[in-house]
C-alpha cells in the first residue's frame, strides 16, 4: 500500500468511490482527514457549483482530496479549469476514454490523472496516453457497471500493468480481507463507495440508509434493457418500485414504436430522461420507492451508520488481521520443511 500512499499524499490507500449527490464536501472531508483519500463526484454540475464545492470542501480539510469528472459532460474543459484555480492534486475522469485535448489539460495544470480501465486493452491504451493511474472496478459496484467481475479484471490486468503505474481495485470490496487479498496481487490500492454510503459524515436521507441496512447482496441487481433498439446502459441498484416501473416503461416504449406511435429518437430520449433526478429523490428527498438506489453487491456487509474514522480503522485492521494470519502460516510452513529437511 506503500505506492498507493506515496499516490495519493494519503495516510491510507483507501480512495472513497465518487457517488453523486453523497459524494460531496462533507464525507470528503471526513474521509481525507480520516486518513483514506476523498474523491468529489462532479457529476453533472455546472462549473459554477463545482467551483464552490471545492471551495467548501477546503474549508473542511488540508488533507489531499481529489475530484472525479464525467468525460461526456459537456463542460468538461471548463471543470478542468476550475480544478486546476483550485490546485486539485487529483483528477480522476470517468465515464469513457478521456477526450482530445483534456489529458494535456489535467497533467499541464501539475494534477496527477486516474482513469478507468474496463479491460486490459484499454487499460494499456490509457496508460501509453500517459495517465498516472488506474481504477479496474468490476460488475459488483454500483452505479454504471461493465460485464466483467471485479476478481477476472484484477487477474488479468494486475499482472500486465501494476510495475507500469499505481493500480486501485473497486467493485464489491466490503472488509479489509478482501482488500489485502488484491494489495498481495500488486494492488495499490482500493476504492469503495457502498461502504461509506451510510457513514455518519453522508448526508444521505435516513430512508436511503435504511434501505441500504435491509439490503443483502441479492437486492442489489443490474438494470435490464428490453429492447436492443433502446439502449440501457446498465446500472447497479437496490430494487424497488422504481425498478419495476422503468422495466414496463421500455415495454410501453417499444410498443410504441411498433405501433408507429412514436419516433425513435423521441422513444430513446424518454428511456434516457426516465431517471433524471431519481438519483437525487431518493439520497436528497428520501424516496426510496421511486428514486435510485444505486449500491454495489457489497450493501449487504453495510449493517449500520458509522463514522468513517471507524469504517477505514476496521478496513485496516481486518487486512493486517488476515495477512499476520498468512505471515503465521507461511512461518510455520517454513519450519515444517526444516525440520522434515533436518530429520533426513
Amino acid at each position: 500500500m506503500e505506492r498507493g500512499t506515496a499516490f495519493l499524499g494519503s495516510e491510507v490507500a483507501i480512495m472513497c468511490g465518487a457517488m453523486s449527490w453523497i459524494s460531496e464536501r462533507h464525507l470528503v472531508s471526513a474521509i481525507s482527514n480520516a486518513g483514506g483519500f476523498g474523491l468529489i463526484a462532479c457529476g453533472a454540475m455546472t462549473p459554477a457549483l463545482l467551483d464552490t464545492e471545492i471551495a467548501e470542501t477546503k474549508k473542511r480539510t488540508d488533507k489531499p482530496f481529489g475530484v472525479n469528472l464525467i468525460t461526456m459532460h459537456p463542460d468538461l474543459m471548463e471543470l478542468i479549469a476550475v480544478c486546476t484555480r483550485h490546485n486539485v492534486t487529483h483528477v480522476v475522469l470517468a465515464g469513457g476514454l478521456p477526450p482530445t485535448g483534456s489529458i494535456d489539460a489535467i497533467k499541464g495544470s501539475g494534477a496527477k490523472l486516474i482513469c478507468f480501465a474496463p479491460a486490459l486493452s484499454l487499460a494499456k491504451k490509457l496508460i501509453r496516453s500517459g495517465v498516472d493511474a488506474l481504477v479496474i472496478e468490476g460488475m459488483e459496484a454500483g452505479g454504471h457497471i461493465g460485464p466483467v467481475s471485479t476478481s477476472v479484471l484484477a487477474q488479468e490486468i494486475l499482472p500486465e500493468v501494476a510495475e507500469q503505474v499505481p493500480v486501485f481495485i473497486a467493485g464489491g470490496i466490503g472488509r479489509g480481507e478482501a482488500m489485502a487479498a488484491y494489495l498481495e496481487m500488486g494492488a495499490a490500492g482500493v476504492q469503495l463507495g457502498t461502504r461509506f454510503a451510510c457513514a455518519t459524515e453522508s448526508i444521505a436521507h435516513a430512508n436511503f440508509k435504511k434501505a441500504f441496512f435491509r439490503a443483502s447482496a441479492r437486492d442489489a441487481v443490474s438494470s435490464v434493457q428490453i429492447d436492443p433498439r433502446l439502449p440501457v446502459i446498465p446500472v447497479r441498484a437496490l430494487k424497488n418500485a422504481g425498478t419495476e416501473l422503468f422495466t414496463a416503461k421500455q415495454v410501453e416504449v417499444a410498443r410504441a414504436i411498433d405501433d408507429g406511435g412514436l419516433a425513435m429518437a423521441e422513444a430513446q430520449l424518454q428511456i434516457e430522461h426516465y431517471w433524471a433526478g431519481a438519483l437525487r429523490r431518493a439520497v436528497i428527498d428520501g424516496d426510496v420507492e421511486n428514486g435510485s438506489l444505486m449500491a454495489g453487491q457489497s450493501v449487504g456487509m453495510v449493517k449500520t451508520e458509522e463514522p468513517v474514522a471507524e469504517i477505514i480503522a476496521a478496513l485496516i485492521a481486518e487486512a493486517n488481521k488476515a495477512l499476520d494470519k498468512r505471515v503465521t502460516i507461511a512461518i510455520a510452513a517454513a519450519q515444517s520443511s526444516v525440520q522434515i529437511a533436518a530429520a533426513r
